[in-house]
């Protein structure tokens, strides 16, 4: 029997919950075995019940008289694809349940028939009293793991709730033009020409928010390199760094490569090396600055690992987009809530100090380094950055030239904002001259 759209979504599912694997990766791999016009329904599909899994989770707890078992996985996730369709997307509900109870059939489970069918049934009468079961709980109404709520809590009292819904909601795409080819004005008429409506990003002085996300093949000259796909708070690195021309530049952790291109777009001219850890993705950096005719050296290492990689000549400038928890990015990647823990923010936190000591050293008196975490955790921003400052005498924080979205000792936080940018943090360091 041929595996349908909903099937193959079933087996994202279980990869990415029970397997731990990232839903990006699961996603592109099970796209292929559809037709184009199905692997839309796939990402809505994989994306929306992984956005709301713990409270579709809860509810599903509700309506079974005991848990199925674990080699029933597929039943089980079956079931959440159900509820989130009848929770959430505009469809008509005999048609998601005649679809679902087909599942049982594809899996060659015709016990389970009976099963989803009654189930998904019971959810439509007792939906609103299960609904108020959840309201008190924000763990369950936001879908976020009690460690993540707790943790907003303790960092943004007054905030923590807002934050916690928008990370649930879609993320707008934005584009950075490429200054090489456009200006920011001369593309968004491009764009507009072809239909798509889009506004200036408030912050990020290349960038385009389009009012509706659209295939990168829509856009005006994409594969010429007129522009790419990111975020506005991550275009800001560019900015920050504020490399000239004829400086030795370091790209580290640097895949797949956005801003390794925007540095190179924004000053003509500079050395830069780009290193990171992962070869697929910097093959991925590898072919993004080859559609952006850019160039750069690109190196696969442990970049804390100096001899893998360094000629032993001093940086002028240092971006470490830091391995973080992605907090700030959740609403563009749900399967955090489900790949991360709370012992993991430790871990990350140590692994962000060692690499911020360690490539300190590499950098000129007078140079600048620039930390970066999509994390809106202080213990993976200003705490790191304190810490370093109190240990670090040949270090000062430079100013910023752009306001965060909340206060912080040191550096700049921006917050996920519901039809704007992702959450961010920035600190720029210098290195002071010493004897």
């Amino acid at each position: 029997m041929k595996i349908s759209c909903r099937g193959i979504a079933v087996g994202v599912l279980q990869e990415v919950v029970d397997q731990q694997r990232s839903l990006n990766v699961v996603l592109k791999e099970a796209q292929q075995k559809l037709p184009d016009e199905q692997q839309a329904f796939l990402s809505e599909l994989t994306y929306g019940s992984l956005r709301w899994l713990l409270q579709l989770q809860f509810l599903l707890g509700k309506l079974l008289h005991k848990p199925l078992k674990s080699k029933d996985r597929d039943v089980h996730f079956a079931l959440i694809l159900g509820l989130y369709q009848l929770s959430f997307l505009d469809k008509p509900a005999h048609a998601v349940i005649n679809e679902t109870v087909n599942l049982a059939r594809e899996f060659k489970k015709d016990w389970a028939s009976k099963l989803l069918n009654g189930v998904l049934r019971n959810f439509l009468r007792r939906q609103d009293e299960l609904q108020k079961m959840a309201a008190n709980r924000l763990e369950i109404t936001t879908a976020s793991p009690r460690w993540l709520v707790k943790m907003l809590q303790d960092a943004y009292p007054q905030m923590a709730d807002e934050l916690l819904e928008t990370l649930n909601r879609r993320a707008p795409m934005s584009l950075r033009v490429n200054s090489r080819r456009y200006s920011r004005e001369a593309y968004q008429r491009l764009l507009e020409q072809a239909g798509i409506a889009c506004r200036p990003c408030p912050i990020a002085p290349l960038g385009l928010t389009l009012e509706q996300p659209v295939d990168v093949s829509r856009l005006p000259a994409f594969q010429q390199g007129s522009c790419s796909v990111q975020d506005e708070s991550a275009q800001l690195a560019a900015e920050l760094l504020a490399a000239a021309p004829n400086d030795r530049v370091l790209d580290a952790c640097s895949a797949p490569g956005g801003k390794t291109a925007a540095l190179l777009e924004r000053t003509s001219d500079i050395q830069l090396i780009a290193v990171d850890l992962e070869e697929a993705r910097q093959a991925r950096t590898k072919e993004n600055l080859q559609r952006l005719n850019l160039e750069a050296e690109v190196k696969v290492a442990d970049v804390r690992q100096l001899a893998k990689w360094w000629d032993q000549q001093p940086f002028d400038r240092v971006l470490l987009d830091a391995p973080c928890s992605a907090t700030g990015v959740i609403r563009r990647h749900p399967d955090i809530k489900h790949l991360r823990r709370a012992d993991d923010i430790s871990a990350l936190s140590a692994t962000q100090k060692s690499m911020l000591k360690r490539l300190w050293e590499l950098l000129k008196p007078g140079g600048r380094l620039l930390y970066a975490t999509c994390s809106i955790l202080p213990q993976e921003n200003t705490h790191i950055i304190a810490d370093f400052l109190a240990e670090q005498a040949d270090a000062r924080p430079v100013p910023m030239t752009i306001s965060g979205d909340i206060a912080v000792p040191v550096g700049l936080q921006l917050l996920p904002q519901p039809q704007g940018h992702d959450g961010f943090y920035y600190a720029l360091l210098e290195k002071c001259f010493t004897g």
